[in-house]
């Protein structure tokens, strides 16, 4: 029989995997809805992204279940592959945003340059500002408070820097969420391994017990 310690610390740990899977799906099914910044945050690809890891993690978590119901070790080895598997995409979005934010504020100004007048109007608007890195660059007339050049010229307030204050944060809270996801799955099979080994261990004993059974019995 397995120990309560080592069952409770790879329950917990797939409870975690479930949340983790969670999480991402919603965030990325939320953050589709029409949001002014968040929009600008995040592309359909990044959301996408962030909707396949999910859907990864909650696939993980069932198989999980699954298997530590089976008798033997085959299954919790295609587990804990498939957790090397997972733990590699979220390697790879991890440092996809790491490096993202490396030229934040020149990325964005390709985001922001992107959008129609009426979007970049709203954001101007909103964050009060005019223009991405100065007052002519990526400018979109109308609205309140960027309705014409001089306007903007003498509001001397530019979008990059409220744009990318809020990308900033939210990318680094993205990326601590990703980390957090690597600690569990790594936890994870960590666990997995351990009940792996006890497993061989009860294997070996029970075949020992058969083959004194069967020297008894000659």
């Amino acid at each position: 029989m397995l120990s309560k310690k080592l069952i409770g610390a790879w329950a917990f740990f797939v409870i975690c995997l479930m949340a983790a899977g969670i999480l991402s799906l919603t965030l990325s099914i939320v953050w589709r809805r029409p949001n002014l910044m968040l929009n600008l945050t995040f592309s359909g690809v990044n959301l996408t992204a962030g909707s396949v890891l999910g859907i990864t993690l909650l696939a993980t978590f069932v198989l999980s279940l699954l298997v530590i119901t089976q008798r033997g070790t085959l299954g919790l080895k295609i587990l804990n592959w498939i957790l090397l598997a997972n733990s590699i995409v979220i390697l790879l979005i991890g440092t996809y945003i790491w490096i993202f934010t490396l030229h934040e504020r020149n990325n964005y100004h390709a985001v922001f340059g992107q959008q129609s007048n009426e979007t970049k109007i709203l954001i101007q608007d909103m964050l009060k500002c005019c223009g991405y890195f100065d007052a002519t660059d990526e400018v979109a007339f109308g609205g309140t408070t960027c309705p014409n050049q001089a306007a903007a010229t003498a509001l001397n307030n530019f979008c990059v820097t409220p744009i990318t204050k809020f990308t900033d944060l939210t990318l680094n809270n993205i990326f601590s969420t990703v980390d957090g996801f690597m600690a569990i799955v790594i936890g994870l099979f960590l666990a997995n391994m351990c009940v792996i080994k006890k497993r061989q261990e009860f294997e070996r004993f029970e075949k020992i017990d058969s083959k004194r059974g069967m020297h008894s019995f000659f």
